[in-house]
């Protein structure tokens, strides 16, 4: 499957996608000379297409057009000029085997990665196109952090680094503060499984049926009722892909009780606002036009009350009452209908899960690193978990830095009840605070509060 993407962010909830096999696992090499190939014909061509000066359907195979309109690839290009000016140049084209490759292209605010791909048919149309980072000239977290307030309505982050039992922040933005973060939330239910385990109340391996399904689930959609699926399985699907149904399934089976338990054991420090841990098709039920009778005593009510209506409302809330037409206006309740954490509230909650030193918690939140093997180039590790709805975006990475095997975490969120968000920008700014953390040289030792007590 061909897609062009502002950038490698890969949460499920962000809809962005993964690099083609070819690209992701060849060795490359540079092509000379590059214009005699395929791909260095349509590498060479990118400074025009970006500036609009080629034709969409000459230059993109019609796949590529089935996947990605013309309309959503315009408005993804300017958004990146928008953001990094116009392109300058082809500063570099690499390719092994003349029809996919990496590309350096110069913009007038800083170098894009472009990953290339390029059919075999005789009129060599492109196949694929993915911007998976930027360079940036002289780039500081403060400029960041100027671009980042800039976005339209609320917006927070925070690059810490990890220590044993805390965090040092080295830069931040309304750190304290509780943003509506969609599917991050997945990750408090990543960790109570993983304690779970630990305690040896289960076993990674224990199968158990496919119990609950979900709205907007890329892995179990249409699977059959009850499939036998391991907790790995599971716990793969709702970080990887974000699935929701593997999501609400974990979620029956470990309990609200004890997930709520868990963000308090992590610091969460505003567990009311996820009191109770509403599964995924009881937020989404309970945003729809269905359920105009319940949601204004749901939002009303206190901690009690609120868990009362939803165990009180089961055989309503259900999947097939979720009103899917409810979404497609624009944001609907994000400041009082959501899951919600704070940047530090993510770090603290990152602190948790590397404690842990669980290989099996750590492989799941890797499958899909969020921002593509150019970014990832300067860590030894990268895990990552996103989320998104009208309105709603949050990106949070957790990072061993390749240079001294130092721990980060990477964490901002943005929130618009006015509009939705285009994701492009977030997931640039995103990359350059990785970038920054990858070269931050006077981080001093971690010495944060640490999260309260963890249970076994």
């Amino acid at each position: 499957m061909t897609r062009f993407l502002p950038m490698a962010a890969v949460a499920a909830a962000i809809a962005l996608g993964a690099p083609s096999s070819a690209v992701a696992t060849q060795s490359l090499e540079t092509v000379e000379p590059a214009t005699q190939t395929a791909f260095g014909k349509r590498a060479a061509q990118l400074v025009e297409l970006f500036a609009t000066k080629i034709a969409f359907t000459d230059y993109f195979d019609p796949i590529f057009q089935a996947a990605v309109p013309e309309p959503q690839f315009k408005a993804i290009s300017a958004s990146l000029t928008a953001q990094y000016g116009q392109p300058v140049a082809v500063e570099k084209a690499t390719s092994a085997d003349g029809l996919s490759g990496t590309v350096l292209l110069r913009f007038e605010k800083g170098v894009a990665t472009v990953l290339l791909d390029v059919g075999a048919a005789a009129d060599q149309r492109v196949t694929g196109l993915r911007v998976t980072g930027f360079t940036m000239a002289d780039d500081s977290y403060d400029k960041v952090s100027t671009e980042i307030a800039a976005l339209p309505g609320q917006t927070g982050f925070l690059v810490a680094e990890l220590g044993e039992a805390g965090f040092r922040p080295l830069a931040g933005s309304n750190p304290d503060r509780q943003f509506a973060v969609g599917s991050t939330i997945k990750l408090y239910i990543l960790d109570e499984l993983a304690a779970q385990v630990a305690a040896g109340q289960r076993k990674w391996s224990d199968v158990v049926p496919l119990s609950h399904f979900s709205f907007s689930s890329a892995a179990t959609a249409n699977w059959p009722a009850d499939t036998p699926v391991t907790l790995q399985t599971l716990a793969n699907w709702m970080i990887s892909v974000s699935d929701n149904g593997a999501t609400d399934t974990l979620i029956h089976l470990l309990g609200r009780a004890p997930i709520e338990a868990r963000m308090r054991a992590a610091g969460h420090s505003d567990l009311s606002r996820n009191v109770p841990m509403l599964t995924t098709v009881e937020i989404f039920a309970l945003k729809g036009n269905n359920f105009n009778d319940l949601r204004p005593v749901f939002i009303k009510g206190d901690d009690a009350a609120q868990r009362r209506l939803v165990e009180s409302s089961q055989s309503r809330l259900t999947l097939a009452n979720v009103d899917g037409v409810s979404f497609t206006a624009g944001p609907r309740f994000i400041d009082s209908l959501e899951w919600f954490a704070s940047p530090n509230d993510i770090a603290r909650l990152m602190v948790d899960l590397r404690a842990r030193q669980s290989k099996t918690l750590l492989e799941a939140m890797a499958i899909n690193n969020g921002v593509g093997p150019v970014a990832a180039a300067d860590w030894t590790y990268l895990g990552y978990k996103g989320g998104s709805e009208n309105g709603v975006l949050s990106m949070s990475l957790l990072g061993r830095r390749k240079s001294d095997s130092k721990w980060f975490v990477v964490t901002a969120s943005w929130n618009n009840p006015d509009a939705n968000i285009e994701t492009g920008p977030l997931v640039g700014l995103v990359t350059r605070l990785l970038a920054l953390a990858a070269n931050d040289r006077h981080a001093a030792p971690a010495s944060g509060t640490p999260p309260a007590a963890r249970r076994p």
